[in-house]
């Protein structure tokens, strides 16, 4: 294991980047000049998972309520090598806030601002930059007019603005139409414009390809494009490669992004892990491993992306594993990895030898993984409903569920069920 050692010491020490020039570097500088930018990972599903975020509204009012847990989430991303820490705003628009019979005490605005200053304190603990971004809302879906859908994005625009963040991301948009008016919105402020659509290769909700839709984009001014969530990390490098294609073959120019799901969905149909009947608490059986990030971030970057992050399911130990795959690129280990070395180099000190003589890349590369689920298929059946924003079944409103829509949506389920 000697020269993985040596390997480890040269990018820690030899080869480390100096802080300071990379504390005067915005995202545009770094992509600009080839460098690697490492996002940071899903705390929407690992804050549900802590017991802190609801699944069902997702909303993140624990920001206000229990910063110290968004800190260290935080933290631990920096610390496995990430250097975006995006802030926590994930559906805290208003309209979603108070959604479907949600009565929070906590405004927008105050969990917007909470969220900014944790990702600015923590990117301040290292080389790391803070991002805030926006996300699809309930107005959209509603078909409400782009104005007041723009409303919506330009107030949590505000907080970004005061909170002065080092750029800005339109992300988890299911249609390009809206990504557009948010990316529209937060070009006003003047700062770098990063825009991820949840989708596959398949394209937006409306049918418009992935290429179009990066074209679209790019026209309405973001320098990054690409996708997060709902795809696995493969699905998602073949959906930026068609954004790439097409921009290019439109003679124009952007960086690329991708922060996928830590999940294997390839039963999905082009709406993603939502129709899978896993959804979402048992999901854990299609966890991606670590050395599956190994393989996610080599083929983001042979497809020329720079932007290499995660998006749900991506815990800090899976950000570490693309920093450790891109290290040679970077110049530099993240702190995480003096606790684990590459390749499972540590076990050499295992007391059990046959677990010793698993300390090797060529083990782990090509492992196949059981699931120790004997009864369980490999696949699911997706419940495909085939509806989308402008169909009755997607208007939202202030008002709880009521027992006739959940009456109407087990009879849809049931139907999806049984055509499936």
């Amino acid at each position: 294991m000697a020269p993985i050692k040596k390997a480890y010491d040269r990018f820690s020490v030899e080869l480390r980047l100096s802080l300071s020039t990379l504390l005067a570097q915005g995202v545009l500088e770094r992509l600009n000049a080839g460098e690697v930018v490492i996002g940071d990972g899903g705390f929407v599903f690992a804050l549900e998972k802590r017991g802190y975020v609801k699944a069902g509204p997702w909303t993140p009012e624990v920001t206000v309520t229990h910063p110290e847990a968004v800190r260290q989430l935080h933290r631990e991303f920096l610390r496995a090598g990430a250097n975006v820490m995006q802030a926590y705003t994930f559906y805290a628009s208003d309209d979603k806030l108070e959604n479907r019979g949600q009565t929070l005490k906590i405004t927008g605005a105050q969990i917007n601002e909470a969220a900014c200053d944790l990702a600015k304190q923590v990117a301040g603990e290292g080389d790391a930059l803070a991002a805030a971004g926006v996300c699809q809302t309930p107005s959209y879906l509603s078909c409400k007019s782009e104005t007041d859908v723009k409303a919506v994005f330009k107030k949590q625009l505000d907080v970004f603005v005061k909170k002065n963040v080092d750029f800005l991301i339109a992300e988890y948009f299911e249609h390009v139409e809206e990504a557009v008016w948010a990316v529209e919105v937060l070009k006003t402020s003047g700062k770098p414009v990063a825009a991820s659509m949840c989708i596959g290769p398949e394209g937006d909700m409306h049918g418009v390809p992935a290429g179009e839709c990066a074209v679209r984009l790019v026209k309405a001014g973001a320098q990054i494009v690409g996708v997060n969530c709902h795809f696995d990390p493969m699905t998602c490098v073949k959906a930026v490669k068609l954004m790439k294609e097409g921009v290019e073959k439109a003679g124009l120019k952007a960086h690329y992004m991708v922060q996928p799901l830590a999940y294997h969905v390839p039963d999905s149909t082009y709406l993603g892990y939502t129709e899978l009947p896993e959804f979402p608490f048992a999901l854990e059986p299609r966890t991606v491993t670590r050395w599956d990030v190994h393989k996610y971030a080599r083929e983001a970057y042979k497809a020329g992306i720079r932007f290499i992050g995660g998006c749900c399911g991506f815990e800090p130990y899976h950000i570490r594993a693309v920093a450790e795959e891109l290290a040679a690129e970077r110049g530099i280990m993240p702190a995480g990895s003096e606790k684990h070395g590459m390749w499972g180099a540590g076990l050499e000190m295992h007391t059990k030898p046959w677990v010793r003589a698993r300390c090797r890349r060529e083990y782990w590369e090509n492992l196949l993984p059981a699931s120790g689920r004997p009864k369980c298929a490999s696949l699911s059946t997706p419940e495909s409903w085939g509806v989308t924003k402008g169909h009755a079944d997607l208007l939202q409103h202030k008002e709880a569920t009521t027992t006739q829509e959940m009456k109407h949506a087990l009879e849809m389920q049931k139907k999806a069920k049984s055509s499936g």
